[in-house]
């Protein structure tokens, strides 16, 4: 392709309303373009690359027997109605009304969807197991986008979903899906790692995340050096102290602490350690209000509460509602005398004599035990995991960092054939529900932290398997016509096995270099002061050397060295 008739419109400044770097060198380099807040033009470097991505997945999807199809963006109310999704979503998903007053979203995911396609076509288990995939553009309306394409309100997903008679075949397929996303991740020439997940709005049993670790990363991971333990930081769980014999040193009392309202002012009025303390939460679990009790120096984890309970139906109680049923202030909670369920996070089970609030403002408790002074509705992993804390494995102490979700695993179970009515006649002739997995890639997603991960100071560095040109000729004097004749032939010959980009522009040196270490093609060939000789230069995007070779040597040196 000639330059010149490529559109690359590259930018010499760096944008300063671009949030992350990404962001800034796909600007910077003419590849997106955008058109509102989180919704972008893919320019035409953005569409190659996209597409050997693409290429990628659908290898990968065959391999494993997917079987592509497309489906519809715009979804009747209708279905989102009988998975119970329609409310559920929340305000990410896109509503709108036809001509005639008929209520559609645009697609966010097609469980819905593909749930009624294959209910009025699936009646037998024989003609399971099933496996579909597309590669589509989704819209979410995102309360906040930002990050370029890592969080858009339209991006593109490749979605799969499978179908399944008994838990076997599932899992079989979940672990198909595991190692093709593990290969699709690792061709693409991402560091990524794997992690144990909330299945989030989607639903299902069993999850996993593909997370590329990167500085601007919205999500952390907790992992361990001494093994191969990883877990988004929601899903973590926290190491379940040694159980110990609690027992009462000293008498409950009920004191006065005006202005205490934290666990961090309590430890200081007390004078005593912050982990010494407790801090009281109220949640309101399906239409019940719930006490759960933490350590003071400990975070509330609301996904594992859902877990614990099962249940999605959570939230935190609100100041009034807290007022009504305690007649305290939420600074001075606590559950001696509450008449409400109490739990304990496990760190607390094996505290003695901890303060805790009086239910009246104003007021603790000191020297308050468990089983003594209260009763218990149950114990449970209810935080955030600490860093250096030991791994739930017992494998080592846990570190962080920063990942960017590029694909994620579930096991739906029957959560939508149920609810939909998916049901197929079993070995026996009995109707059952079909077991199903959904499984997405973030296409455009992936991009982005792919170029987060292969940049330097001066541009992006293409991997070979995603690059949108091999080789990119560069002719740093338009009105040097012998060098002019070299780089046609050189178009025409390396053409035939690679994919070249020739900048034929008439534009000055600098202009084209900075453009192509911008653009970040894997090779550059220099036609210049050495085209007479026949001497042209090559120098690989990822290393600051070049070389000098005779024309007539440079096949050979890109067959040796690509």
């Amino acid at each position: 392709m000639r330059q010149s008739r490529m559109f690359i419109p590259t930018m010499r400044e760096t944008p300063q309303d671009a949030d992350s770097l990404s962001h800034r060198l796909m600007l910077k380099a003419g590849m997106i373009k955008q058109m509102a807040s989180g919704v972008y033009t893919y320019l035409p470097i953005t569409k190659l690359v996209l597409n050997n991505i693409e290429q990628i997945v659908r290898e990968e999807m065959n391999a494993i027997e997917g079987v592509e199809i497309h489906m519809p963006v715009l979804h009747p109310k209708e279905l989102w109605q009988e998975s119970g999704r329609w409310e559920a979503y929340g305000s990410e998903l896109m509503r709108l009304e036809d001509r005639h007053g008929r209520e559609f979203a645009l697609g966010p995911t097609h469980e819905e969807i593909v749930t009624a396609l294959l209910r009025d076509e699936l009646k037998s288990y024989k003609k399971l197991p099933l496996t579909v995939f597309q590669i589509q553009t989704k819209f979410r309306d995102e309360l906040r986008p930002r990050y370029g394409l890592l969080r858009g309100r339209e991006f593109i997903m490749k979605d799969a979903y499978s179908f399944h008679s008994n838990e076997d075949s599932l899992d079989e397929k979940y672990q198909d899906m595991y190692m093709a996303y593990s290969k699709i991740f690792s061709r693409v020439g991402l560091n990524y790692r794997a992690v144990e997940a909330d299945s989030g709005a989607i639903g299902g049993s069993h999850t996993h995340e593909f997370m590329a670790l990167a500085d601007i990363g919205e999500d952390t991971i907790v992992y361990t050096e001494e093994s191969n333990y990883a877990a988004n930081i929601e899903k973590a769980g926290c190491p379940i102290p040694e159980a110990k014999t609690v027992e009462s040193t000293r008498e409950i009392e009920k004191v006065a602490t005006p202005e205490v309202k934290t666990c961090s002012a309590l430890a200081d009025f007390l004078d005593i350690k912050l982990e010494e303390t407790t801090k009281t939460m109220i949640m309101k679990i399906d239409e019940r209000y719930v006490m759960i009790l933490l350590r003071g120096d400990h975070e509330l984890n609301d996904v594992k509460v859902k877990t614990h309970f099962a249940t999605d139906d959570i939230r935190f109680a609100t100041d009034e509602e807290i007022k009504g049923l305690m007649q305290a202030d939420p600074g001075s909670l606590g559950p001696v005398d509450a008449e409400i369920e109490v739990y304990l996070d496990h760190q607390v089970k094996n505290m003695q004599d901890y303060p805790t609030g009086a239910n009246e403002s104003g007021y603790h408790f000191i020297n308050v035990n468990h089983k003594r002074d209260f009763e218990i509705g149950g114990y449970g992993d209810f935080r955030f995991i600490i860093e250096g804390e030991m791994a739930q494995d017992g494998s080592g102490p846990v570190k962080f960092m920063k990942g960017i979700e590029v694909g994620q695993v579930f096991k739906l179970g029957t959560k939508y054939s149920e609810a939909m009515n998916l049901n197929v006649l079993d070995e026996n002739g009995r109707s059952t529900p079909v077991l199903m997995g959904c499984y997405g890639v973030g296409i455009s997603r992936t991009l982005s932290a792919i170029v987060e991960s292969h940049h330097d100071e001066r541009g992006i560095i293409w991997p070979k398997s995603v690059t949108p040109f091999d080789v990119h000729i560069v002719t740093p004097n338009p009105k040097d016509k012998e060098a002019e004749a070299i780089a046609e032939e050189l178009y025409t010959t390396l053409g035939a096995d690679y994919r070249v980009l020739y900048d034929d522009r008439k534009e000055r040196a600098g202009v084209k270099f900075a453009d192509s270490d911008l653009i970040g093609l894997p090779f550059r060939v220099v036609v210049g002061r050495g085209a007479k000789e026949g001497i042209v230069e090559i120098k690989p995007r990822s290393s600051d050397a070049s070389i000098n070779l005779p024309v007539g040597e440079l096949k050979q040196y890109l067959e040796d060295n690509y």
